[in-house]
């Protein structure tokens, strides 16, 4: 259950953090637009910034410097680059992404330029078992939609635009209010290596057992 106290924030400042994106989904054949609003951490909890000031409380300007310290490199002067074997200036619209087979990688459009089938459902282990990375209320959701997402969990592949990587999003709904308002959550998923129940024995040096020599009882002695 998502906390009531910053849903309402959320919604109240969905005009500071709204995409100005439609995000489709297709339920049966049935469209439904929503409006997703990014929710950050710091515009609901605030936030802190350091700033450096010379002696005259001037505020400092970053900048670089090259390897022998003696050139200064302003803000924005250094950047990457990609250069071929023969050294020469690669441009990276020339570059072709590849499998490791070699065979052409499947570009995967954004979702924000198509449509989204939701018709595959999550278990609530599917969604404990990523990292959250980013959080969105959607906005203007259709109530037809609020019914069909019910109390499941819905995911979806997702890349905010056009790449040949995906990420895991899932949809949900939470009761605001008396009302329900539906969320995406957007992660990757985490790799667990299991590795089982019963404990593994550790092979140690095999220690010699030394005898207590018992002392001979000399019955003369008493």
């Amino acid at each position: 259950m998502i906390s009531a106290i910053s849903a309402k924030q959320l919604i109240k400042m969905r005009g500071l953090v709204n995409l100005a994106k439609e995000l489709i989904f297709s339920i049966n054949g049935t469209e439904f637009h929503t409006e997703p609003a990014k929710i950050e951490r710091k515009k609901l909890y605030g936030w802190s910034e350091i700033h450096a000031l010379d002696d005259e409380g001037n505020e400092c300007t970053l900048v670089s410097m090259d390897e022998s310290g003696t050139v200064i490199i302003p803000k924005g002067g250094v950047a990457l680059g990609i250069l071929a074997d023969n050294g020469k200036w690669v441009e990276r619209s020339t570059l072709k992404t590849v499998k490791l087979d070699g065979g052409e990688a499947t570009l995967y459009p954004s979702v924000y330029t198509t449509v989204n089938n939701l018709d595959e459902k999550a278990t609530p282990e599917e969604l404990l078992d990523c990292s959250i990375t980013a959080f969105y209320h959607l906005g203007n959701a259709d109530a037809q939609l609020k019914s069909f997402i019910g109390n499941d969990i819905y995911k979806f592949n997702y890349c905010y635009r056009d790449s040949y990587e995906t990420t895991r999003a899932f949809i949900l709904s939470s009761e605001i209010d008396g009302e329900n308002e539906l969320f995406m959550l957007v992660g990757t998923q985490n790799v667990f290596d299991f590795i089982g129940l019963e404990e593994v024995a550790v092979a140690d040096e095999e220690e010699t057992e030394e005898e207590d020599e018992e002392d001979e009882i000399d019955f003369s002695m008493f």
